[in-house]
């Protein structure tokens, strides 16, 4: 099994999502919040499950419609980049 690791810049990312969802609707935050966490567990297990992503050695959860996770494998480290909505997810 993998390591993961959520780097700072992804964790300011989810930090941030979640607190503006739960301004409106905490209970929702919540729950996003626990997809962010499974999907990333998932990684740990089967890390090339998820598409390759735009930026070169880069892989990509979607998380729902609007939401993207970025992340690596390092050996056995895979590491959560950033977490971003798809607005600001550009090519």
């Amino acid at each position: 099994m993998n390591r993961l690791q959520w780097r700072p810049l992804s964790l300011a990312d989810r930090d941030a999502i979640i607190e503006y969802i739960a301004q409106d609707n905490p209970s929702e935050a919540i729950d996003l919040d626990l997809e962010f966490e499974t999907k990333a567990e998932n990684t740990k297990q089967r890390p090339k499950l998820y598409k390759p992503g735009r930026m070169k050695g880069t892989r990509e959860i979607v998380v729902r419609p609007n939401y993207v996770m970025v992340y690596r494998i390092t050996g056995d480290l895979v590491e959560v980049l950033r977490v971003l909505h798809t607005a600001q997810h550009s090519p």
